[in-house]
């Protein structure tokens, strides 16, 4: 059965041209323009990839730093113990255990947190909730730079408490990664944007063939999607 869309979308997508690939910038006014709802909703930036994701080679799993942020208070849990315990919640982690806090998954059902930190020793033990932690997109990954050695504990903490969020390809080749809230102001939101830009040009596969970045789409929680022209959103720079 075919999506029926409330008054309210349907207004917003007629100011919207369907036909037309948008400027980042004119895109980002548009967001501001066909929002309707009554809570300060997420921008989200949705890429069609040309890679392969059944190949492994071909699969993206990295990180960005939003410069300003995800708008979003992110509770953090550590796996840690001993020296290392103690400096994880000397740097504000909310959750900060070893057996205790691996039991409390496993036996409670404990997933009170948005993202899971572990040091290297810990993961034989942490391995054994993987079944619960995996789906969720909380097991900690090296690959995610959420399994640090314990002098990087600090600084890992502030960086995913200040807007490092991680972002993967799903099954059909699409990225789609939250950046922010549209309360941001046009530059913070561009400036966001670029920055994840960036990271998914760097994070290019090199068995990657053809046109990497196909299609890229702008939007807003309940919001339409924008459709941006792939060249000038790859062109799109950081603030220096």
């Amino acid at each position: 059965m075919p999506r029926r869309h409330g008054k309210k979308y349907l207004e917003a997508l007629k100011k919207i041209d369907r036909q037309r690939l948008y400027t980042p910038e004119e895109a980002i006014k548009l967001l501001k323009e066909t929002s309707f709802t009554t809570f300060d909703p997420t921008v989200e930036v949705h890429l069609r990839l040309g890679i392969d994701p059944r190949h492994a080679d071909q699969t993206i799993r990295t990180t960005v730093s939003l410069p300003h942020g995800t708008g979003k208070t992110v509770r953090v849990l550590v796996f840690a113990q001993g020296e290392a315990a103690q400096a994880a919640r000397e740097a504000g982690a909310d959750f900060v255990g070893a057996d205790d806090l691996i039991a409390r998954i496993d036996k409670e059902n404990f997933f009170d947190f948005d993202i899971a930190i572990a040091t290297p020793d810990m993961m034989g033990k942490v391995g054994r909730i993987g079944r619960k932690l995996g789906p969720r997109g909380l097991m900690p990954n090296p690959k995610s730079g959420t399994v640090v050695q314990p002098e990087d504990l600090p600084r890992t903490i502030r960086e995913v408490r200040g807007g490092r969020v991680e972002f993967r390809n799903d099954k059909t080749g699409l990225l789609h990664v939250a950046v922010g809230k549209l309360s941001f102001n046009e530059p913070q939101i561009y400036e966001n944007i670029a920055a994840l830009m960036e990271a998914v040009k760097a994070a290019r596969p090199a068995a990657a063939k053809g046109t990497y970045i196909r299609s890229v789409t702008f939007t807003s929680t309940m919001s339409p999607g924008i459709r941006v022209d792939p060249s000038a959103a790859q062109a799109m720079k950081p603030a220096v």
